[in-house]
């Protein structure tokens, strides 16, 4: 005969007064964690004690009860009574519900209350943070009552709005929290499950990759045409920007490029009509021009704004307080925060003195022109003072005052006695007798060849003087863009960039080298016919670092293919390793645009496996093409990884892929140039046979 299950007996509850209870040593917890006994409570004032407390009646030595009950389980809600009895916001005798246990062990009662209590899934906490405001809380309202700051409530609802789908693999651990954050950076979840599916399908998981995935068609605040247009007017328009509330976003994304690139374009046009207000014949406007757009063009030499006498006055007591300030604090190791602050507002001052605006000759801005384009940080910048070939004033256009002193400074009293009347003219011997008729050009050329050859042999006879004629020559070519006015039949070429990536105009080399040209071209005189002296005034020092600004203008290490200059290019690799060039340090980084995007699969293979190694490549090597770039590019993030063509000679040797890991899609994807880039918009020749592969790979 089966035996009845035996029916268990629950522990008696009662209400025991305050001040009949109190701490027991049995309390397993000894570390403080959680909610803080304040936050507690508080929370007990706004509804009261959810959960009653575990006690044991006292006894005395004889077993009997004293009256009083100790708390095994239970201490941190005793404290917080005890805190509100302390504030007198609780009676001491004030009833408190509790369970009275007499079996078993106190240690074991505090045990088990703390490890059988399951911890609320952080899910549940999103999804009664929602429900709390779908019934009318305002996230004030949560925040204060569950002690945490608005900005927490917020992201605890962006949680919650998250996919249900996506939600429910998070509850099934399929997504980790820091996973799930990254996903709230938009609220499309159709975007979010798209991007669910490509993760899947990467080796690369990390939060970082799944808001690339999210944002890749959209513009960072933080892109300078943003930051030129500003976020208001975007927004005005009608805009939207997805945000992420987890961690910085630099502003965020804007969704909408095309609006983007209206505002920016309306903004720029603006700027521009102000300028040709100015008096310019023509101004360009782009967001940015590609590196070299001025090359060719003849660049005018401004006067700086003349300061007012207010003006003067205020550069002259910013100037002395600098002044006193340096003086003051020379011995000083550390500058004071405030003084620190106050040197960097003078400094912006004086400089703003230093930039004023310049002035043109009305005559020379009707032939020139302007640049209007945005640098970096989003500030405006206008290359004020260009002029085009064709409009250039010519020499048959010049009045003969104009002419005369032209051909005067060119040819000297030679030339003077030329212009007085038509040279090479036949004249009888009568009329040559009778007066100084003009010599005959022939004449002129014979002449002008033994004082040609006479000036060859003295000039090279002084290294100096052969060094100075050099620059005053180059220096004509870089900065007046005249040939004719030096003697020296020296050619200083400075070749465009075709294609060019994007940004490049931008880069670290290009702002430098901008700057550097910026500076010589203030301290060079406006016009051309005062170079020679002014540069026979200056110390050798000087001289020599113009001479290598005016050079490396001239520097070709272009690789082109329907120009194959394989000793140049070599000539460039020992030029790079003479100056040790490091494109790294550069700035050059391989990224999706720059070139792993634009190669075929087994060079991005390459790659990592040549700066993350072998096992890192294979791990991507399952992806799509595009997937696989995305996730090189991140796996070579700052590892100083360089394509062969970017190497300084002497550098470790690339490693090449065996032959049957090639793609098969490799060959069709793009057509490959030696050097490992691809030729955009051209093909490069198929060789015939291998030989000529294996010739061609070696220029």
């Amino acid at each position: 005969m089966a035996t009845a299950a035996k029916k268990i007996t629950l522990s008696t509850s009662s209400d025991i007064p305050f001040n009949k209870l109190m701490l027991s040593q049995s309390n397993v917890r000894r570390i403080k964690a959680g909610v803080s006994i304040e936050e507690l409570a508080e929370d007990i004032v706004r509804r009261g004690l959810l959960q009653g407390l575990s006690v044991r009646p006292v006894t005395d030595e004889a077993g009997a009860e004293t009256g009083m009950f100790e708390i095994p389980a239970g201490g941190r809600r005793y404290r917080a009574l005890e805190l509100l009895v302390k504030q007198k916001r609780l009676a001491r005798t004030a009833p408190v519900p509790c369970i009275v246990r007499a079996e078993g062990l106190a240690e074991e009662d505090s045990l088990a209350e703390n490890v059988q209590r399951a911890p609320l899934h952080p899910l549940d906490q999103f999804r009664a943070f929602l429900a709390l405001r779908e019934k009318g809380q305002s996230e004030e309202e949560i925040a204060a009552a569950f002690f945490v700051s608005v900005n927490v409530v917020r992201q605890r609802l962006k949680l919650a709005s998250v996919s249900p789908r996506l939600l429910e693999v998070y509850a099934e651990d399929g997504l980790g929290l820091d996973q799930l954050m990254a996903f709230t950076v938009t609220s499309d979840h159709e975007r979010q499950e798209q991007a669910y599916e490509r993760l899947n399908q990467a080796y690369d998981k990390h939060p970082h990759t799944i808001r690339r995935l999210l944002t890749e068609e959209s513009v960072r605040a933080s892109d300078k045409r943003v930051q030129f247009i500003g976020l208001d007017p975007y927004l005005e328009a009608g805009g939207t920007i997805m945000r992420d509330l987890f961690q910085g976003d630099d502003g965020g994304w804007l969704q909408d490029v095309a609006l983007v690139d209206m505002l920016v374009t309306e903004r720029l046009n603006e700027e521009a009509d102000a300028v040709a207000a100015e008096g310019w014949k023509w101004v360009e406007t782009a967001p940015d021009f590609p590196y070299g757009h001025t090359y060719g063009l003849r660049q005018l030499f401004g006067e700086p704004s003349p300061l007012t006498a207010e003006e003067e006055t205020s550069r002259e007591a910013l100037q002395a307080e600098y002044d006193r300030l340096t003086e003051e604090y020379a011995s000083a190791g550390e500058l004071p925060d405030d003084i620190d602050a106050r040197f960097g507002e003078l400094e912006t001052a004086l400089e703003a003195f230093e930039a004023r605006p310049m002035r043109f000759e009305p005559d020379d801005m009707a032939r020139a022109g302007a640049f209007v384009s945005i640098a970096p940080g989003g500030v405006l910048r206008i290359e004020r003072g260009y002029v085009r070939d064709e409009d250039e004033q010519s020499f048959e256009c010049l009045g003969e005052p104009e002419r005369s002193d032209a051909i005067a400074a060119v040819m000297g009293d030679a030339g003077e006695q030329c212009l007085t009347g038509q040279a090479g003219s036949p004249q009888s011997e009568a009329e040559e007798d009778e007066d100084l008729s003009p010599i005959s050009d022939r004449l002129m050329t014979e002449l002008s060849a033994h004082r040609t050859l006479a000036l060859r042999q003295a000039l090279g006879d002084e290294p100096d003087m052969a060094f100075l004629a050099a620059l005053h020559a180059l220096t004509l070519q870089v900065f007046y863009h005249y040939r004719t006015d030096s003697c020296l039949d020296l050619d200083l070429k400075s070749v465009s960039f075709g294609a060019q990536a994007l940004g490049l105009n931008d880069s670290v080399c290009a702002q430098a080298i901008r700057t550097r040209h910026d500076d010589w071209a203030a301290l060079l005189p406006k016009e051309s016919a005062e170079l020679w002296e002014a540069l026979g005034d200056w110390d050798e020092a000087r001289r020599r670092a113009l001479f290598a600004h005016v050079v490396s203008m001239s520097v070709n290490a272009l690789h082109e293919a329907w120009n194959r200059r394989p000793r140049a290019l070599a000539h460039a690799g020992q030029l790079a390793a003479t100056v040790a060039l490091d494109m790294v340090r550069a700035g050059w980084r391989p990224t999706v645009d720059q070139f792993l995007g634009r190669v075929t699969k087994a060079r991005i293979l390459q790659a990592v496996a040549e700066g993350r190694g072998r096992d890192a490549a294979d791990r991507i090597a399952h992806l799509k093409k595009g997937d696989m770039a995305s996730q090189a590019e991140e796996l070579l993030a700052d590892t100083g990884w360089l394509p062969e063509p970017l190497r300084t000679p002497g550098g470790a040797p690339m490693t090449l892929l065996p032959a049957d890991s090639t793609d098969g899609e490799a060959a069709s994807e793009e057509s490959e140039v030696p050097g490992g880039e691809t030729d955009i918009g051209e093909s490069a020749p198929v060789a015939d046979n291998d030989a000529d592969a294996e010739v061609t790979a070696a220029e």
